[in-house]
């Protein structure tokens, strides 16, 4: 897989296809952005698990931290990655010691170590890398269109809206409220 571009069609699809995601390198604090890619996605309908070791067994949003992905009693769809492109080599070993791995590998923006990547993908896994999955959730789904951000096109004329509550999704409102 080349990781310095993606086909919209496997970003979509992962963004799709993904339910529970395992976030290594969650905070408590609600002004880092591991914490408001956290909320964004639990706001989304996925099923969040929290991993950092220094906050095992507290609540973060709601949600019980865990010290690592063993730990997690669920099967994982996806590990999002908050930590340092060096420490990826480790996630990974980490990863590929469960015996129920997850499917995806997913990285934040500025996290991208190729050895690792291509270790990951040996074993079946998808990677992602260098992309936030909140960002892409709104280039897919039409949220950031709305702003004019995503759409190559500035206007001012806003989005036709219908009667009820507006909340766009990638996945079909049933498939979320079969999830919840």
């Amino acid at each position: 897989m080349d990781h310095d571009t993606y086909p919209e069609s496997y970003i979509s699809r992962i963004l799709r296809s993904v339910k529970t995601i395992a976030l290594i390198g969650a905070s408590g604090r609600d002004v880092r952005p591991s914490n408001i890619v956290m909320k964004y996605l639990l706001a989304k309908g996925y099923d969040v698990y929290p991993v950092n070791p220094g906050l095992a067994g507290k609540q973060v949003l709601g949600r019980t931290v865990y010290a690592s992905l063993a730990d997690i009693p669920v099967h994982i769809d996806m590990v999002d990655v908050f930590r340092g492109s060096d420490a990826l080599p480790g996630i990974v070993d980490e990863i590929l010691a469960l015996d129920d791995r997850p499917d995806v590998l997913w990285t934040q923006l500025t996290v991208r170590n190729d050895e690792a990547a291509r270790k990951a993908e040996a074993a079946g896994i998808e990677v992602v890398m260098n992309r936030c999955p909140k960002i892409e959730y709104g280039r897919h789904s039409g949220e950031i269109k709305w702003n004019g951000v995503n759409s190559r096109m500035i206007s001012s004329k806003k989005p036709l809206m219908q009667k009820g509550y507006q909340a766009l999704g990638i996945r079909p409102q049933r498939d979320r409220a079969q999830d919840g």
